[in-house]
């Protein structure tokens, strides 16, 4: 018997739903056990009817629910707790469900001056009243969906790993519990160390890391010992793919594509603070930890919500 599934997007861009897709050929492997009965991306399914006749939001049951996107307005609220009701097992697929994401960046301001930057103070945009006719209220910030409804598994990533997706929802079919390794980036990283940084400056990410392509990942050295702000330290392995047929080492996305590390997959464990850790981890190698621009924006890049990101108190005038 094929097993229920509900799928919903709230407060995303869709680039979690692009990555079902690109799951590929194992995916129609497990098309055969799975009866996707809600998921508006891909099927018409009307919250209140198709008719718009029913008073109250319906979500069809299901056995196992998922949900990508944070939580912005009162409307995602609701879809949030209507689908923990109906579904037995909940997924938060991607870092804005998991953490909030990119969109919980405004998490820095109250919501009031969201309001005045973008309908009034806009340079590029003639001033206007904050709309609100049939427009869901915003919340006052940008939520995790385990700040709305107990969540029962995890799969961050912007967007998350085509196979980590497959190994969660097959787990399920098999009755097991799915949970990723409590291990960093760095642990997955080939690259070389030598645990001291060249010059101690922080660099431009603008600038090139130095590489060879035609030599084994072995042998580029560690990014954030060249001078670039490389998260890896802080930030949960599970992002990468084997080289090759699947037989060679293990290697980041972002560090596949000579890029440091963004920390799209959040931290390593339940409770870490990545911001603490992260200047541990730059002051330890010879960097400056103070050239860090912006440093609680950019540390905490796509783990704004749980109160990671909020308005500084006003400074007192002087």
């Amino acid at each position: 018997m094929a097993i229920k599934v509900a799928e919903e997007w709230l407060n995303i861009c869709g680039g979690c739903e692009v990555t079902i897709l690109d799951i590929g050929e194992p995916l129609l492997d497990l098309l055969g056990e799975l009866n996707f009965v809600h998921m508006p991306v891909l099927m018409d399914h009307k919250y209140f009817g198709q008719m718009g006749e029913k008073d109250e939001m319906e979500i069809p049951e299901a056995d196992v629910g998922i949900i990508s996107g944070g939580v912005r307005t009162e409307k995602e609220k609701k879809v949030a707790e209507v689908m923990r009701k109906q579904c037995k097992t909940l997924i938060a697929l991607g870092s804005c469900a998991c953490y909030g994401g990119i969109p919980a960046m405004a998490n820095m301001y109250p919501l009031e001056a969201l309001y005045e930057k973008v309908f009034r103070g806009s340079k590029t945009t003639d001033s206007a009243e904050t709309p609100s006719e049939n427009l869901p209220p915003l919340l006052e910030k940008v939520l995790g969906v385990d700040e709305v409804v107990p969540v029962d598994v995890y799969i961050p990533g912007c967007p998350t790993n085509p196979d980590i997706i497959v190994k969660a929802i097959t787990c399920l079919l098999e009755g097991k519990e799915f949970k990723l390794e409590e291990r960093s980036v760095c642990d997955e990283c080939p690259v070389k160390r030598e645990k001291k940084a060249a010059g101690g400056q922080i660099k431009r990410t603008l600038e090139s890391v130095e590489f060879d392509q035609s030599q084994p990942w072995e042998n580029t050295r560690c990014f954030m010992e060249q001078g670039f702000l490389c998260l890896g330290p802080v930030t949960l392995a599970g992002c990468g793919n084997k080289e090759g047929n699947g037989d060679g080492v293990t290697v980041p996305r972002c560090i596949k594509g000579n890029m440091p590390c963004r920390g799209c997959f959040g931290p390593i464990r339940k409770g870490a603070n990545p911001l603490v850790d992260m200047m541990t981890a730059i002051s330890s190698i010879g960097l400056d930890a103070k050239q860090v621009p912006d440093r609680r924006a950019l540390l905490n890049r796509y783990i704004g919500a749980q109160n990671r990101l909020r308005p500084l108190p006003a400074r007192p005038s002087r």
